[in-house]
């Protein structure tokens, strides 16, 4: 019989979430901010502080964002939860460094997933990427940001930490 082991080599975040209201910048009211930066952005704190007990030196802490350099239309809260998850990042970098756990972000392009369902107006993302993506962009497939994470997870960059690798066609990297 193969034995479990007690430790946590890497953990995925892939937690985001605002209720409707949240993409209406200027009319969302407290309740719905609130959530979304709870299940949005403190939720990575949660998750890596309840998973530290059983990391490891060299263990590794990935979370999937989306770029929040830019005031993305018709993103709205979502986008200031993701704004803080990317902060949050830096700060749970810094405290868990010493400790040898890495933490980074993954920023992907749009993909359609379940919880893209839920942004009013996604299709005005794919429109932003099939124009300004150098290496082009599939929102079908998510193959090129699940790579990301899981070289981030392996040992493959073991003096990485506190970084957002983008994986988005390059279109982070393009002007107007």
């Amino acid at each position: 019989m193969r034995e479990i082991s007690p430790q946590l080599d890497g953990v995925l975040h892939s937690i985001g979430f605002a209720p409707p209201g949240a993409f209406n910048f200027l009319e969302a009211d407290w309740d719905d901010v609130a959530t979304a930066m709870q299940a949005s952005a403190y939720s990575l704190k949660a998750l890596a502080t309840a998973a530290l007990p059983l990391m490891t030196d060299r263990s590794s802490l990935v979370g999937l964002t989306f770029d929040a350099k830019f005031a993305w239309p018709l993103y709205d809260w979502m986008g200031v939860a993701k704004a803080a998850f990317e902060s949050t990042n830096r700060y749970l970098a810094r405290d868990l460094g010493p400790q040898g756990v890495r933490c980074n972000l993954v920023s992907a392009g749009p993909i359609r997933t379940t919880a893209a369902k839920s942004i009013p107006g996604f299709e005005e993302f794919e429109r932003v990427w099939d124009n300004r993506a150098p290496l082009g962009w599939d929102v079908k497939d998510p193959e090129p940001a699940a790579k990301a994470c899981v070289a981030l997870l392996s040992d493959w960059f073991p003096a990485t930490t506190g970084e957002i690798v983008h994986v988005d066609g390059g279109v982070h990297a393009m002007g107007q």
